[in-house]
């Protein structure tokens, strides 16, 4: 199975923080605007449920699983 990539759209981003709250490994904000920012693109396997849950809570479906 092809690894899967985190592709996030800041356009879309609210900064609402609930990515970094799902999964702090891949995810913080920029401290000026609170944009998230993508720490590791690449998914690990065992991360996969924890990403797929942060792309659902997101409120500006600024995120998304790619492969």
């Amino acid at each position: 199975m092809p690894q899967m990539r985190i592709v996030l759209d800041e356009d879309r981003c609210v900064s609402s923080g609930q990515c970094v709250m799902t999964a702090e490994d891949y995810f913080d904000q920029r401290e000026d605007d609170g944009v998230a920012v993508v720490l590791r693109e690449e998914v690990d396997n065992s991360a996969v449920d924890r990403i797929r849950r942060a792309t659902d809570l997101c409120p500006g479906q600024a995120l998304r699983l790619a492969n």
